[in-house]
């Protein structure tokens, strides 16, 4: 039983991660791409994107945890 937990804990994670890399993309690469990325509060956004990525890779440090033995 506990290979089904697992695998769907793994799977959560999953999802979390690769959101959690999507908003790094999309607050911080693509501004830069575009060439959007100007000061002020750009900056401010940016960091708003890359603090939801990392609190939700960090999110999924804390899912993993729930894997049993």
């Amino acid at each position: 039983m506990h290979t089904i937990h697992n695998a769907r804990v793994q799977a959560l994670a999953t999802l979390l991660n690769n959101l959690a890399l999507a908003f790094i993309v999309a607050g911080f690469v693509a501004p830069i791409v575009s060439g959007q990325l100007r000061g002020g509060w750009h900056v401010l956004i940016t960091l708003a994107w890359i603090g939801a990525g990392t609190g939700l890779h960090f999110a999924v440090r804390a899912v993993l945890g729930r894997l049993r033995e």
